[in-house]
């Protein structure tokens, strides 16, 4: 059936135009009356619980009294050390791992196998006991000319907390840039041997830079792991954060208000790790999305505009 359009009247033959009193279409915003008694329960919940935390006998005010004492600030910045340090052994650890999990020759493909599933296996809290008491196996260190001590005397608490988190994090790094690796496309590798670039500058220089764009979100979620994890290397009498609020918390009488001292550091030190991440992936983004998101900032801007711009239809 052929229905015959009238151009002038914007609709089909014979229909009248709207008037110019025409009511306009109302629409109505479906009402989600679920999604309000979701958020009451957990409003009510939220509050609950702040009400419990205030009723209790916690001395808040002595979370303030610390928050910036020396011996807590020291304890931070060795945290941040351990976190950096340890990080930094886990990446290069990590690539070399990954290259030689991808390498065609069977004996250091079968290393790079072996190395990740052994510290993949084994807890990190066992490790770095173990690396604390290899003084039972190796009496001394000797290193010839260069370096001789005894065990004890060189594996020190810093010294066992940085071995113990970075070679463990190169067994996880290798799996991240074992992956970010295969995502890039073989043909990338092709164009660059045709061009007569070697295996060691193809992967410096087309792989790596592709790569990164899977590499970095999980190797961020990693340095946020890994500030955490330090709190484990207060077993083996490193004074980080977690060691120095105990410690803290026992001469001052408020071992509770120590821990949640602490766990408020933890949370400020993986908020500004979280922003750093956010705005790295933003940057490896750039030659995958066409149009970048806005960031937190942009967004707040776009906003403020918006609400001053005065609304269709208003004087």
């Amino acid at each position: 059936m052929t229905v015959d359009i009238d151009k002038t009247a914007g609709g089909p033959a014979g229909t009248p135009p709207p008037g110019p009193g025409a009511e306009a279409i109302k629409a109505i915003p479906v009402r989600h009356y679920g999604r309000y008694v979701s958020a009451a329960v957990a409003i009510a919940l939220l509050a609950a619980v702040v009400f419990a935390f205030s009723q209790g006998k916690i001395n808040w005010g002595a979370i303030p009294d610390y928050f910036f004492d020396d011996r807590v600030l020291t304890g931070m910045g060795k945290t941040l050390l351990i976190t950096v340090l340890a990080m930094l052994i886990g990446v290069v650890g990590g690539i070399v791992l990954a290259v030689m999990r991808l390498s065609k020759n069977p004996v250091t493909s079968s290393i790079s196998w072996f190395y990740i599933w052994f510290f993949r296996g084994t807890p990190v809290l066992v490790q770095l006991v173990v690396w604390f008491n290899l003084g039972l196996v190796f009496e001394y260190i000797n290193l010839g000319p260069f370096y001789r001590d005894e065990w004890s005397d060189f594996m020190t608490p810093f010294l066992t907390a940085l071995l113990g988190l970075g070679l463990n994090e190169a067994a996880y790094m290798a799996e991240i840039c074992r992956a970010g690796l295969l995502a890039v496309d073989e043909g990338q590798t092709e164009a660059a041997h045709a061009l007569g670039m070697s295996q060691a500058k193809t992967l410096r220089r087309i792989v790596v830079p592709q790569a990164m764009r899977v590499i970095v979100p999980p190797t961020g979620n990693e340095v946020i792991n890994m500030l955490k994890t330090t709190s484990l290397v207060s077993v083996v009498q490193y004074a980080e954060l977690f060691r120095v609020a105990q410690d803290i918390g026992q001469t001052s009488g408020a071992p509770a208000e120590m821990l949640f001292l602490a766990a408020a550091w933890y949370l400020l030190l993986t908020s500004v790790f979280s922003i750093g991440q956010y705005y790295l992936e933003r940057h490896y983004a750039r030659g995958s999305s066409r149009q970048l998101p806005p960031t937190p900032w942009q967004k707040v801007k776009t906003n403020m505009f918006a609400l001053g711009r005065p609304k269709e239809g208003t004087a």
